[in-house]
């Protein structure tokens, strides 16, 4: 249950600069494919590189969330929004911005709504069933705004993006390579997910619940 928590924006900030910088780097990062060749295989056709450091927002918003509370999370997960979407029109793309920004928001809103009613529960299944389930919202939001809405309604977009590639660089089943994109997205969040809760249990020792959301 959310409760009343005693914060500032001066003990936010940290959470908010934070926020902000691994969306605007994941905005930027998310155009890049990951162009590694394993054997014959492309990565490239799998993965891009911002699948790799947009799951640390997650771990930002349960942090805060685990310390302060549901409410200054989401306070975080918005302050940090407008700051990144607005660096993100600047440095990145106006439709990458909007499909991210998009993307986050469901996302992380969801991720608190789940961390908080799992908060009590084994230490691992808040951050992770959160970030499980957020991941998978903003995986679906971010790829459908910015590649296949983009493609619809504007009948352009990324011609590398929407060009046809055998699923996953493996199967002979012919599809745009962001649908791939997209499971590879998934999949490498969910790895990078498990691997970051070695940190957040580490930190746990650092960053306790204050008395009104203990």
């Amino acid at each position: 249950m959310t409760r009343t928590q005693p914060f500032t924006a001066r003990s936010l900030a940290l959470g908010v600069t934070a926020m902000a910088l691994v969306v605007l780097a994941s905005n930027i990062l998310v155009q890049y494919p990951f162009q590694v060749t394993i054997g014959n295989y492309d990565l490239a056709d799998l993965l891009t590189w911002g699948a790799f450091t947009y799951p640390a927002a997650f771990l930002v918003t349960d942090l805060t969330n685990r310390r302060f509370g549901a409410t200054a999370a989401r306070w975080v997960v918005f302050v940090g929004f407008c700051v990144a979407v607005a660096l993100s029109v600047v440095l990145s793309n106006p439709r990458i911005a909007l499909a991210s920004g998009s993307a986050f928001l469901v996302a992380q809103m969801l991720d608190i709504f789940v961390f908080d009613r799992l908060r009590r529960s084994s230490w691992w299944k808040a951050p992770f069933i959160s970030s499980f389930l957020g991941s998978a919202l903003d995986t679906v939001v971010f790829f459908g705004i910015a590649f296949s809405m983009a493609f619809a309604f504007l009948g352009h977009g990324d011609e590398f993006a929407t060009g046809q590639a055998p699923l996953l660089g493996l199967f002979g089943i012919e599809a745009p390579r962001w649908i791939s994109w997209a499971i590879g997205d998934f999949a490498v969040k969910m790895l990078v997910s498990l691997t970051l809760l070695a940190p957040y249990r580490l930190l746990m020792q650092v960053i306790r619940p204050m008395p009104a959301v203990a």
